[in-house]
């Protein structure tokens, strides 16, 4: 059974270790390394799992190491935990800089060592219940919004709610990226608050992408287009719909005429979604691809390919300055 112990105790860090507590019999919880003693005391006396003294201590107690410390820290114990041996699970953003990221890459790649990045949008049953029905996206629009918290103003808004977006999208699209513009502001704190993003593929595909973080109320849909489809994906409500287009007339949906002779049926088609606590799945499932020898379903290569991509989108908005 796999040792697992959490870098981090602050309000996701409590999530991942109430997420692993729930996956006891599966895994062993030894428990977590927090340098803030508040943050320390809460989570000793929430869950009743040891406060390990510092981060190579909970690293040599551990056969997996969780890491959900603020992203200047994630290279850093990253790094400490895979020279020791120890399989990696890091909360997203991959690293602070590409470079970060790219060097973890390849010392994962020397190492063997299994690195997940926590997408955790990927678990999503919304996206999860359409994903097979996305073969070929022309165009993606995706809206991600949240009031206003202190606590995630260590990173513009684009590593803190528009990468989410940006690594289902780069997952979805199977193309390289042609061209990035973007736009955005500082509003409340001294990096981008809202940011606007549109990237174009080489393979045509345009993703048009707003993130916000001083919104009045919270907002997470996607909307992808395809020549035979359009698919609508609630990451919030985690609720999804799927509409398939055709030619002529078929039982259900409803017929639009186009002119000329021409008409197209569109049938509204059953997404069933069934409720899932996506970070316990993303954990769950890093625990059965270390069992199994097997890749990890997001990998560190997912992760800095995102966060790339993310930068490209901050040089744009600074550019605009």
């Amino acid at each position: 059974m796999l040792k697992i112990g959490v870098l981090g105790a602050g309000h996701l860090g409590k999530i991942h270790l109430a997420c692993l507590e729930s996956l006891k019999g599966q895994i062993q919880l030894v428990g977590f390394h927090d340098p803030d003693p508040a943050c320390a005391s809460a989570a000793r006396e929430r869950f009743n799992v040891p406060a390990f003294e510092s981060v190579d201590a909970l690293i040599a107690a551990s056969d997996v190491v969780d890491i959900v410390t603020p992203t200047v820290n994630h290279f850093a114990c990253a790094e400490a935990a895979l020279l020791a041996g120890k399989h990696v699970f890091i909360e997203k953003p991959i690293t602070h800089t590409v470079e970060e990221g790219r060097a973890l890459q390849a010392l994962a790649a020397r190492t063997g060592l299994a690195v997940q990045v926590g997408h955790v949008e990927r678990f999503n049953p919304a996206l999860r219940a359409v994903a097979h029905r996305i073969k070929a996206p022309q165009f993606i629009e995706a809206h991600r919004l949240s009031p206003f918290q202190p606590r995630g103003t260590d990173v513009p808004v684009v590593l803190d709610l528009m990468i989410h977006d940006l690594d289902v999208v780069l997952h979805l699209v199977d193309s390289p990226v042609a061209e990035v513009r973007a736009s955005g502001a500082a509003v409340l704190s001294k990096t981008p608050d809202i940011a606007n993003a549109r990237i174009a593929f080489e393979n045509g595909c345009v993703a048009n992408l707003t993130a916000s973080r001083i919104s009045l109320q919270k907002l997470r849909k996607m909307r992808v287009f395809q020549p035979d489809a359009y698919v609508t994906m609630d990451f919030l409500d985690k609720q999804a719909t799927a509409m398939r287009v055709g030619d002529g007339h078929a039982a259900g949906g409803f017929n639009l005429d186009l002119g000329e002779g021409v008409q197209k049926h569109v049938q509204l088609e059953p997404v069933v979604v069934t409720p899932t606590n996506a970070i316990q799945e993303e954990l769950a499932a890093f625990v059965r691809a270390i069992e199994l020898g097997e890749k990890p379903p997001v990998g560190v290569e997912d992760g800095v390919r995102a966060l790339d991509l993310a930068y490209q989108i901050m040089a744009q908005i600074q550019h605009t300055h």
